[in-house]
């Protein structure tokens, strides 16, 4: 049984994956109280599932871009969760969660997250196999200069309020706005990638684990 935590941003997810199933997925949005919020959900969660901590096998953690509070919190508790109970843990980054949940497309994606002071943290992918993969590292920008950089049919999905999405929605020849349910990052994509990782013994090494903090984009 795999636990994964994702607490990139306000929105706080976690799910439960046997390998098979989705035994429990819980997603809600928090007013900045990740700590005081976290370990509380997460017991209440293995309450309901009559899971106990000691059935738990591996462990999924995101790593971000997202809120520095945020990510240190769900680090913190995943890797304090991993030592005590001796069981693997793995990180993914953020907007890799968010992209695995897409419709493959004949298009460009970019994935983006809230990333404050009106910016977006933003990731680009290209589909190669069948899969969304990313091309680059993510950076920081606005919506304004996300909006400059699309000059042909591009996807966009995540984390996006309704003056950014009026905003991108004006290039409607060239954006291709996701729905609002396809742009809710799912701790469920995160327990399906985490465990596939583990089964192909690649855990991470819990000791130099670390979130992923952004630049900002040249020429802001």
């Amino acid at each position: 049984m795999l636990l994964a935590i994702d607490t990139s941003t306000q929105m706080i997810g976690l799910a439960l994956f046997d390998g098979s199933t989705i035994i429990a997925e819980s997603i809600w949005r928090s007013q900045n109280h990740h700590t005081i919020e976290l370990s509380p959900a997460i017991q209440q969660l293995l309450l309901r599932c009559g899971v106990k901590s000691q059935q738990l096998s591996g462990l999924a953690v995101a790593l971000g871009p997202g809120s520095f509070t945020g990510l240190r919190i769900g680090l913190a508790v995943a890797k304090g969760m991993a030592m005590a109970l001796h069981i693997p843990v793995a990180g993914v980054p953020t907007l890799d969660i968010l992209a695995s949940a897409q419709p493959i497309l004949d298009m460009p994606m970019v994935a983006v997250l809230n990333a404050g002071r009106q910016r977006l943290a933003v990731g680009w992918y290209q589909v190669q196999n069948r899969r969304w993969k990313p091309e680059g590292q993510p950076v920081i920008m606005t919506t304004e200069e996300l909006a400059r950089q699309i000059h042909k049919p591009t996807y966009i999905c995540g984390e996006l309020d309704l003056q950014s999405r009026q905003m991108l929605a004006r290039k409607y020849r060239n954006v291709n706005l996701a729905s609002a349910a396809l742009c809710l990052r799912r701790p469920a994509c995160l327990a399906e990638l985490a465990w596939q990782r583990l089964q192909d013994k690649k855990p991470d090494n819990v000791a130099t684990l670390s979130p992923i903090y952004l630049r900002v984009a040249d020429g802001e």
